[in-house]
Parts: structure tokens; sequence; C-alpha cells
């Protein structure tokens, strides 16, 4: 039985660490493959897990024009995940995709939910003022991960979103 090259590279002695982001785990493995002939060429390789257990979760959007959503998501997912995913009729949502240089993913908690969430993040802080229609559990889509706890919950699109990014203009409901 002949290994494959991932099964030979996971074996072998070189720098691995795992980090986390979220609620994702990342194993990034480095390591130098002699090629006949050449320098050693060095090989990066990153896998990326879900530490979920795949379970879906129901969970209803209402957008801006108050039309309510209801879908069922993977546990783990970010709620702008999903809504992308889902092709949810959300207007302006999730401009910059989730690198938190906007407050497009603003989403309006049920208060008994916000409290349960994780903290958030300074850049999440810094985005959330300058949102519009900002409420006291106010939240970035693209900084909520579905948990299983959340099964049901309700989430509001405020009435405006604005792109944070530059533009001045704001999309607002019909």
């Amino acid at each position: 039985h002949k290994e494959t090259f991932s099964q030979r590279f996971f074996k072998e002695p070189c720098l691995s660490y795992p980090f986390i982001i979220g609620r994702t785990f990342f194993h990034h493995k480095e390591a130098f493959v002699k090629q006949k002939g050449s320098s050693d060429v060095k090989v990066c390789l990153s896998v990326c897990v879900l530490s979920s257990s795949g379970s879906k979760v129901l969970v209803h959007f209402v957008n801006q024009s108050g039309v309510k959503s209801s879908v069922f998501v993977t546990e783990g997912e970010t709620l702008l995940d999903v809504v992308i995913k889902k092709n949810l009729d959300i207007s302006g949502f999730g401009a910059c995709e989730g690198t938190l240089a906007c407050s497009t993913c603003h989403l309006i908690f049920e208060e008994s939910v916000y409290d349960k969430l994780e903290p958030m993040v300074d850049e999440e802080v810094d985005m959330l003022d300058l949102a519009y229609g900002l409420t006291k559990t106010s939240r970035l889509g693209c900084q909520v991960t579905v948990e299983r706890w959340m099964d049901g919950m309700t989430v509001h699109v405020p009435q405006e979103i604005k792109d944070q990014r530059g533009k001045q203009e704001a999309v607002r409901s019909k």
C-alpha cells in the first residue's frame, strides 16, 4: 500500500500549529519538499474544520419590508453566510463579505438571544457605532455564529442599511 502525499505530509515532523477564528478551527502545516535537481520547495496546507456537529437550526429573518423568511441552517455558519447561501431578500446585506469593513449585515436580536451571544470584538463595536437604526440588541451578522440553542430565534433587519466603506447613500425599505 503506497501512502498518498497528504498521508506522508501529516506524518512528517514539521511546523504544525492550530488556531481558532470565531468558532472555526484551522490547522496549518508547513513543510519543505525536496525536488530532484532543484532547491527545496516550501509547501503550506491549511485545513478548516467547523467545530459544530452540523445539525440544523431554524432561524427566522424579518427583512426591511417586514417579510419573514424561515430557513434551516447548519450549526456553525455565520448569519451573513446564511443570508447569502439561502439568497434571502435583504437589500444591501453583506457588502464587505464579512471583513468587518461595513455595517450592512446589521441585525437586531431579541433581548433573550442577545444576552447569550459571545462578546463583541472592538472592530464590531466600531462598525455598529456607524450603523443606522442601532439598538441595544444590535450585532453584525458576520460576527454571529449559529449555535444549537438559537433554534427558533427571530432576527430583524433595520429599516435602513448604510455601507460604511465610503458610500453615502442608504438602502431603504420601499
